[in-house]
C-alpha cells in the first residue's frame, strides 16, 4: 500500500533543539484536521494522541481501515462537534505514521536510523507541533485536549506556550510518570530488544520484525488499560471455544486468546523502534521538575480554564494523580474544573462510550466557546 498518498505532512524547515541536545531540521510532522477553521481562527482543538494513536482521531483510518481512534468524541454533533470546531491532530516525533522516527532515514547517510534517532522528551513533541499554529496562521487556540500521553503534551504545551489557548483539557493523565508505569512501560522495551528479530534496532535494513517482542510489549500493556472488575466481567475464566481444559500452553482461557489477538494485530499497525522511543519519552516527562520541583510553577503564567477528567477505575494514571494537577492549579488560583468518572473499563475509559464522560467533555467545551 502506498501510505504516503493518505498522508498530509508539513516540513518543519527550521531547526529544534532537542532536549537530548541534538537539533534536528527539515523533518516531517504529518497531521489531519477535520472541520473547518473559521474566519475569525478561534475554533481550532488540537488534540494529542496517545502512546499508539496517530494523526486519524475519527472517521476511517485510511491505513489501517479501521475508526479512528476517538471516533466516539469527534465527529458531526459529538462531544467535539467538527460542525462547530476545527480539529488538528499530529502523529508525534519519533512515531511511524508519516512524522519524523526511526523509520526515516538518517539525511546524513541515508541509511534508516534505528535506535541512532535522537532519544526524544513530551517536549519536544509538543514543540514540534507548535509549527502547526504558525501553518494554519492560529494565534490562539480554542482548546488543547487529549488523554493519557495526550494529557502530558497538552500539560507541557500550556506551560511551553501559555497564551496560546483558551482552554485546556487533560484527561486520565499524570504530570510525572510513577516508577510503576516506568517499570511496566521497561517491561515492553525488553520484550522488544529481546526478540532475535531486532536486530540492535537495524531489523527494517536486514528485513525482519521483532514481531514478537512488540506483540509481547502490547499485551503487557493492553492489560494496563482495562481494570480488574471490567476484566472479570467480560472474560473471567471463561474457557475459549472448548468444554475443559487442554493441559498445554495453548490459549485455554478467552482473556488469553484475546490479548493474543490485540498483540498480534498491533504488529501490523506499529513500528517497535518507534514504541520503544515514545516509552521513553513517556518516562523522562517530569512537568514539576522542569520547575525546580514546582508542578504550579508551570501553570503560573496562563490565564487558561482547566477541565480535567480522571476516570473511578484507572488504576495506571489513577485519580489522586490527575488530582494533584488540580491542586497545583489551585495554589495558583487558576480557573479549574474537575470531574471523575464513574467506570468500570479501566485507562482506556476516555476511548469509549461513556455518555457521562463525552457529556462532560460536550458541556464544558460548548459553555467556553459561547463565553
Amino acid at each position: 500500500m502506498n501510505i504516503e498518498k493518505h498522508l498530509k505532512k508539513l516540513i518543519i524547515k527550521k531547526p529544534l533543539k532537542l532536549d537530548c541536545g541534538k537539533t534536528i531540521k527539515d523533518f516531517p510532522i504529518a497531521y489531519e484536521t477535520y472541520g473547518s477553521l473559521n474566519s475569525k481562527k478561534d475554533n481550532a482543538i488540537l488534540v494529542f494522541h496517545a502512546l499508539t494513536g496517530d494523526q486519524f482521531v475519527t472517521g476511517l483510518n485510511p491505513i489501517t481501515k479501521k475508526e479512528g481512534w476517538w471516533s466516539y468524541a469527534v465527529g458531526p454533533d459529538k462531544a467535539i462537534d467538527t460542525n462547530k470546531y476545527f480539529v488538528i491532530c499530529s502523529n508525534v516525533i519519533g512515531g511511524c505514521m508519516g512524522s519524523y522516527g526511526p523509520s526515516h532515514k538518517d539525511p546524513e547517510n541515508n541509511k534508516v536510523f534505528g535506535k541512532n534517532f535522537p532519544v526524544i522528551t513530551i517536549n519536544d513533541i509538543v514543540n514540534a507541533q507548535y509549527n502547526l499554529l504558525e501553518h494554519f496562521g492560529i494565534d490562539k487556540l480554542f482548546s488543547i485536549t487529549g488523554g493519557s500521553m495526550g494529557g502530558m503534551q497538552v500539560l507541557q504545551f500550556i506551560s511551553n506556550f501559555p497564551d496560546k489557548c483558551k482552554t485546556v483539557i487533560p484527561i486520565a493523565t499524570t504530570s510525572s510518570h510513577s516508577a510503576q508505569n516506568i517499570a511496566l512501560n521497561e517491561l515492553g522495551r525488553q520484550a522488544i530488544t529481546a526478540d532475535t528479530n531486532w536486530k540492535d534496532g537495524n531489523y527494517i535494513s536486514e528485513k525482519t520484525n521483532p514481531a514478537k517482542g512488540l506483540a509481547v510489549a502490547r499485551m503487557a500493556a493492553h492489560i494496563t488499560y482495562l481494570s480488574k472488575k471490567g476484566l472479570q466481567e467480560k472474560f473471567g475464566r471463561k474457557l475459549q471455544e472448548r468444554e475443559d481444559l487442554k493441559f498445554g500452553f495453548d490459549a485455554d482461557f478467552q482473556i488469553e486468546s484475546y490479548l493474543r489477538y490485540q498483540g498480534s494485530v498491533f504488529v501490523d499497525r506499529f513500528d517497535a523502534n518507534s514504541y520503544l522511543y515514545i516509552t521513553r519519552a513517556m518516562d523522562y516527562f517530569d512537568l514539576a521538575r522542569q520547575f525546580k520541583g514546582s508542578l504550579s510553577g508551570a501553570f503560573k503564567k496562563t490565564k487558561a480554564k482547566f477541565f480535567i477528567i480522571s476516570f473511578t477505575s484507572d488504576w495506571l494514571y489513577p485519580t489522586q494523580e490527575n488530582k494533584d494537577i488540580v491542586i497545583a492549579l489551585n495554589s495558583i488560583g487558576a480557573d479549574v474544573g474537575f470531574v471523575e468518572i464513574e467506570s468500570d473499563k479501566g485507562h482506556d475509559s476516555f476511548l469509549l462510550d461513556i455518555p457521562e464522560f463525552l457529556n462532560a467533555l460536550k458541556n464544558f467545551l460548548d459553555k467556553s466557546y459561547n463565553n
